[in-house]
């Protein structure tokens, strides 16, 4: 296996369709020449790089598993790939990427009506027009099904109220979805257009983590939408969780990804750094920090292409997409702290790319779901009880997602 492939020491690769493998390659041949040679200096600075968008857009892999309105149309193998190639190269761009094509674009296919779609995934799915997606408040992170931001009919328009937090592109975005609840309980989506009266958008300062892309906190006073901007298809919290599982699959594949970088480049590092008059990489002790990373990555690949697949079969569970985010982000944690310490005093400089995926794990690690959450929504599925409300949950609520293509 050359040093300078991605790991694959259980050929992988075997399984996987050849449009899978371009799709992989094509945004791996893009980061290699684009972002990898510019983004310790944007991460550094916290600036994003908007030169890149046009540039993405071209590669037409924007949408992920949406199928028409000029989208990618992918199935979910490829648009795990495609999600692990984007944070092997940067947690930013992923984040990016993910925030507009998992969450924004995909809401609005599972849950907009056909003028809906119309109206807004082409110019989306050709990156003239970013999207947002603004659940999390500053009150609610892992309890988001508690919204406070609410949405009152006025004649023809909604009328939002209330405060976001983290909120990806949020300070760029074109379009942002804008989770709030109604006078009678419902929540529902809301798409708000970039500058809008009332609308305020901040951007986040002082990250130690993802600090090439831009979160936002977000407050909105008396903004006004016309009511076709309200998702037709969503009626409750229930619907906003079809979108959140789906694309939490896609988050396992990201923490993949980084922990496939951490690992070439510990392995590279190792192999022309000499100590004591041979290359570090001959050493036992580092041979056995390798041989445990290359390990769990293999089991985290597989993993990652299994869900996927059954995911593209209709047969993916909530259950199943949150064990494989609370899996991989764990072990890619591991790895990435096991990776920086290989590099010695190396490793604390931004010029080894090791440095900026140590600190960004921190954030996969925490985003769509704590670690912790993620264990109890597993393990709501081994009892049959929710940890959290104490109640009993029904087995037939369990229900597979429906397959990407049939978006």
């Amino acid at each position: 296996m050359s040093n300078d492939a991605s790991p694959d020491f259980y050929a992988l690769a075997d399984l996987l369709e050849p449009e899978e493998i371009e799709l992989r390659d094509r945004v791996r041949d893009f980061c290699t020449r684009e972002v990898t040679p510019i983004i310790n200096d944007y991460w550094e600075r916290a600036e994003f790089p908007h030169q890149l968008i046009p540039k993405m857009a071209e590669l037409g892999v924007a949408g992920g598993t949406v199928a028409g309105y000029g989208s990618a149309g992918m199935s979910a193998v490829s648009a795990g790939l495609v999600a692990a190639e984007w944070a092997r190269a940067d947690g930013s761009l992923g984040t990016f990427y993910g925030v507009h094509s998992f969450l924004a674009m995909q809401s609005i296919a599972l849950l907009g009506d056909e003028e809906q779609r119309e109206r807004w995934l082409p110019a989306m799915a050709r990156m003239e027009l970013i999207g947002a997606f603004g659940l999390t408040e500053p009150q609610h992170g892992s309890d988001a099904v508690a919204l406070e931001t609410s949405a009152r009919r006025d004649g023809d328009e909604w009328v939002l109220n209330g405060a976001k937090k983290w909120i990806g592109n949020g300070t760029i975005a074109d379009l942002v979805l804008i989770w709030a609840r109604d006078s009678d309980g419902a929540v529902g989506g809301y798409v708000v257009p970039k500058g809008s009266i009332g609308w305020t958008a901040t951007r986040m300062t002082g990250k130690t983590a993802l600090r090439a892309v831009w979160q936002a906190e977000i407050t909105l006073e008396d903004v006004r939408v016309p009511a076709e901007n309200k998702l037709a298809n969503c009626r409750s919290f229930k619907d906003v969780s079809v979108v959140l599982d789906r694309t939490r699959y896609t988050v396992a594949w990201r923490a993949l990804g980084i922990a496939e970088a951490a690992y070439e480049l510990a392995l590279k590092h190792t192999m022309q750094r000499e100590q004591f008059g041979q290359p570090i990489a001959g050493y036992q002790l580092v041979q056995e920090k390798l041989a445990r990373m290359l390990a769990e990555i293999t089991s985290m690949q597989l993993l990652s292409w299994r869900l996927s697949k059954l995911a593209d079969e209709g047969r993916m569970t909530a259950a199943m997409a949150s064990m494989a985010k609370m899996n991989n982000c764990k072990k890619a944690r591991q790895i990435v702290a096991d990776a920086r310490d290989l590099f010695g005093g190396d490793g604390i400089l931004l010029e080894h790319h090791i440095a900026r995926h140590h600190a960004d794990i921190e954030a996969i690690y925490t985003f769509e779901g704590t670690d912790h959450v993620q264990a109890l929504i597993v393990g709501r599925d081994i009892t049959g009880i929710s940890a959290i409300t104490g109640r009993r949950t029904p087995r037939a609520e369990q229900k597979p997602a429906e397959p990407p293509q049939s978006i």
